[in-house]
C-alpha cells in the first residue's frame, strides 16, 4: 500500500478532471508505454500501472471510492467501507447528491492491462510483437439483455456459418477471440438501465408522499422486478444499492445469480412533482407548509 503511487499522479490529471480528460490522458500514456512500442526495461510495469489507474478513475463509482478511501478498497482483501446490514437479498447503501452516507464495497478485481488497452483502442496490439499474427475481426450488435445473460448466435462469415457463444457481461468494445477470428461486440443501449463498469443504474420516480412516509415499490433488475423498501424521509437523488444485482463479470464462471460474480445495481430516486393539483390537494399542501 505504501508503495502505491497516486492514480491521479500516474495519469497526470486532477480530481476535478472530466471522464474525457481522463480518457485522453490514458490514451496518450498507454500508447507511449505499450511494451510493443516501448522497449525500455520499465515499460511493462509502467503500462500495468497506467491501466490500473485508468480502470479505477474511469469508473465513477470506483473513482468516488478511491477519492474517499485511497487504495485500501482495491487491495487484496479490501471489502470497502460503510454500508448497512443486509436485508433479505440486498445490502442497502444510501447517499444523496449533497453528501454521502456509507460507501461502495468494490473489493479487489483482477486487472488485465492488455484487455483494458484492447477494449479501449479496439485491438491492433497484442501481448507481444513476436507472438502476434494478423487475424480477421468482425463486429456483431446484440441486445442489452443478451449482453447481460449471454447468448448463442449464428453468424455468417466469408468462410461459412458459425455458431458462437457470447458470454454474459460483455460490453461495447469487448473483443472475443475464437479459433480463427475475433468478434468485436456492440451492445444496444437500454432505456431503463445505464451501465458503469459492472454496475447498473436506473432512475426511479416516486411520489412525494412515498418519499416522505416510506413504503414498498417494484423496481426492475435484469433478473426481473424486485420489491424495494423506501425509507421514510428519502431525499431526491438518493441512491439505493441492490447488492449483486448488476452485470455479471465477463470472466466469471458459475450461474448468473452467483453473488461473487456480479456487479451491483443502484436505484436513483427522483420525485414526481404533479403539474396539476385539485383545489383540495392544493389546500392540503398549503396546510402542511413543507
Amino acid at each position: 500500500m505504501a508503495n502505491k503511487r497516486d492514480y491521479y499522479e500516474i495519469l497526470g490529471v486532477s480530481k476535478s478532471s472530466s471522464l474525457d480528460e481522463i480518457k485522453k490522458a490514458y490514451r496518450k500514456l498507454a500508447l507511449e508505454w505499450h511494451p510493443d512500442r516501448n522497449k525500455k526495461p520499465e515499460a511493462n510495469e509502467k503500462f500495468k500501472e497506467i491501466n490500473e489507474a485508468y480502470a479505477v478513475l474511469s469508473n465513477p463509482n470506483k473513482k468516488q471510492q478511491y477519492d474517499q478511501f485511497g487504495h485500501a478498497p482495491f487491495a487484496p482483501g479490501g471489502g470497502g467501507y460503510g454500508g448497512r446490514p443486509q436485508q433479505g437479498p440486498f445490502t442497502y447503501t444510501y447517499y444523496t447528491d449533497g453528501g454521502q452516507e456509507g460507501g461502495f464495497p468494490f473489493g479487489s478485481d483482477f486487472i488485465d492491462p492488455f484487455e483494458i488497452f484492447e477494449q479501449f483502442f479496439g485491438g491492433g496490439f497484442g501481448r507481444s510483437a513476436g507472438s502476434r499474427s494478423r487475424r480477421e475481426a468482425y463486429q456483431i450488435t446484440i441486445d442489452f439483455m443478451d449482453a447481460m445473460k449471454g447468448v448463442t448466435k449464428e453468424v455468417h462469415l466469408p468462410n461459412g456459418r458459425k455458431t458462437i457463444k457470447i458470454p454474459a457481461g460483455v460490453d461495447t468494445g469487448s473483443r472475443i477471440r475464437f479459433d480463427d477470428f475475433d468478434l468485436v461486440i456492440e451492445v444496444r443501449p437500454d432505456r431503463r438501465f445505464r451501465r458503469e463498469g459492472d454496475d447498473l443504474i436506473i432512475e426511479q420516480e416516486i411520489p412525494y408522499s412515498l418519499a416522505a412516509l416510506g413504503g414498498n415499490i417494484d423496481v426492475p433488475t435484469i433478473d426481473g422486478d424486485v420489491k424495494l423498501r423506501i425509507q421514510p424521509g428519502t431525499q431526491p437523488g438518493t441512491l439505493i444499492r441492490l447488492r449483486s444485482k448488476g452485470t455479471p463479470h465477463v470472466r466469471a464462471s458459475g450461474p448468473l445469480r452467483s453473488e461473487a460474480s456480479r456487479g451491483d445495481q443502484y436505484v436513483r430516486i427522483q420525485l414526481i412533482v404533479p403539474t396539476h393539483l385539485s383545489r383540495r390537494q392544493r389546500e392540503l399542501l398549503e396546510e402542511l407548509e413543507i
